[in-house]
C-alpha cells in the first residue's frame, strides 16, 4: 500500500507539470501498464482539484492507454542517435517496428510527432513536446520500478547472468560500479555455466543473459544472440609431462596416449564432456576451468585451455604450448539473451557488452 500511495504521489505530481504545459491529451501515458486503480485515484484527483472549468478536458477516453512506456522511450532514442535506424539497433529492435508503433501513436492521438519530409527525421512542435514530458515520464517510472520493482512492490527487480567458464569474468569489473550507479536496486545475479549449461539456463529461464557460450542458441524465437569472435584454445601440458620429451610437433597418435583434462558440461543432458577430445582418449573430468589448471599444472594430464588463461603460465615456463599436426582449434564464442525480456538494465548490460575494452584481446 505504501508503494501504491507513493506511486499516486508521483503519477500526480507528473500530470501536474502535464496539465500546466497545457498538453492534456497527454494524460493517457500515466496508465503505467493497466494500472487503472491507480489512474482512477489521479483521475478523483484532478476533478476535484481543476473545477468545472477545465473538465472538459478530462474525459474518460484521455485516460485510456494510447501510448505507453516503450513508445516513449522509442521517441528518446531517435532524439538521442538521429535516426529510426540508430534508434532500432540501440533499443534491439528493427527499424520498420519502430516506425510502426510511432505512427500508431500519431493516428491514435491525431497528430503528428515527425517530420519525415526531409533527409533526416525531425521532431514537430507536438513531437518535441511529448519528448521533453515523455522523458519526465519515463524518469519517473524507471525510479518507481528501481524502487518497488515491477510495480509489484513485493520483491526488487532482479537479472541474472550466466557466464560460461571460459568467459574471462574480471573484465566485468568496471561495469559493476556503473551499473550500480545506474541501478541501485536491481539485485544482480551471476552463474558459473560450461558448454551446453549456458544456452540451457536461458532456455529454462534461469537466466536473462549468457556471455561466452559456444554453439548456436536453441531454435526459439525469443532468444537473440550476437558473436563476440573466436577464441583460440591451446594445447598444454606441464614441463614435467612425459609429452615434454617429445620435440617438434605433436601426432594426434602420441597425444591420445596421455589422460586428457575436461571440464564438464554443466547442462543436464551433458551433451558434450570437453572440447577438442580426441577419439578414444582417456579423461579425467571436473567441473570448472580452476581445477583444470592445478591438474595441467601438476602434471597429472594434458588438454587445451582458452589462450588468454593459458598465456601467464607459458610465460612463466610452468606450462609448456604444443602444436598438434592438422589441429587448430578455435570457437566463436556468442553472448545471447531473452528478446522478450526487455527490461532496461538487460538493455543497458547489451549495450555496454558491445563496446566491453579489453574483449577484443579475448576473442578474435
Amino acid at each position: 500500500m505504501k508503494m501504491r500511495a507513493e506511486f499516486c504521489g508521483l503519477i500526480s505530481s507528473r500530470i501536474d507539470m502535464i496539465f500546466t504545459s497545457g498538453i492534456e491529451w497527454l494524460l493517457g501515458s500515466v496508465a503505467l501498464d493497466s494500472r487503472e486503480m491507480l489512474c482512477q485515484r489521479a483521475r478523483y484527483r484532478y476533478r476535484n482539484y481543476l473545477g468545472d472549468p477545465f473538465r472538459k478536458f478530462i474525459k474518460e477516453s484521455d485516460f485510456a492507454m494510447k501510448l505507453n512506456l516503450e513508445v516513449l522511450a522509442i521517441l528518446d532514442a531517435i532524439e538521442q542517435h538521429g535516426s529510426l535506424s540508430a534508434a532500432a539497433a540501440k533499443l534491439y529492435k528493427t527499424p520498420s517496428a519502430l516506425s510502426y508503433m510511432v505512427q500508431k501513436l500519431e493516428g491514435d492521438l491525431g497528430i503528428t510527432l515527425l517530420d519525415r519530409s526531409g533527409h533526416k527525421i525531425a521532431f514537430t512542435q507536438a513531437g518535441r513536446l511529448m519528448l521533453e514530458k515523455g522523458r519526465e515520464i519515463l524518469h519517473a517510472a524507471r525510479d518507481l520500478e528501481l524502487q518497488s520493482g515491477s510495480f509489484g512492490g513485493e520483491q526488487n527487480l532482479s537479472l541474472a547472468i550466466g557466464v560460461d567458464s571460459a568467459f574471462p569474468f574480471t573484465l566485468l569489473m568496471p561495469l559493476l560500479e556503473r551499473f550500480y550507479r545506474t541501478f541501485p536496486h536491481v539485485r544482480l545475479s551471476f552463474s558459473h555455466e560450461v558448454l551446453g549449461g549456458a544456452w540451457e539456463g536461458l532456455v529454462e529461464g534461469r537466466t536473462d543473459m549468457i556471455l561466452g557460450a559456444f554453439s548456436l542458441p536453441p531454435a526459439h524465437a525469443q532468444f537473440a544472440c550476437r558473436a563476440l569472435g573466436q577464441l583460440e584454445h591451446l594445447f598444454v601440458h606441464a614441463p614435467n609431462h612425459p609429452l615434454a620429451v617429445l620435440t617438434g610437433k605433436l601426432s594426434s597418435r602420441q597425444v591420445k596416449r596421455h589422460r586428457a583434462v575436461v571440464v564438464a558440461d554443466s547442462a543436464k543432458n551433458k551433451l558434450r564432456n570437453g572440447l577438442f577430445l580426441l577419439s578414444g582418449q582417456e579423461t579425467i573430468t571436473v567441473d570448472h576451468f580452476d581445477a583444470k589448471l592445478q591438474l595441467l599444472l601438476s602434471g597429472v594430464g594434458c588438454g587445451y585451455l582458452p589462450r588468454h588463461l593459458a598465456h601467464p603460465f607459458i610465460e612463466r615456463g610452468e606450462l609448456v604450448s604444443r602444436e598438434i599436426e592438422g589441429r587448430h582449434v578455435s570457437e566463436t564464442a556468442y553472448l545471447g539473451w531473452n528478446s522478450e525480456r526487455g527490461c532496461e538494465p538487460l538493455l543497458w548490460w547489451l549495450s555496454e557488452m558491445a563496446r566491453l575494452e579489453g574483449l577484443d584481446k579475448v576473442y578474435a
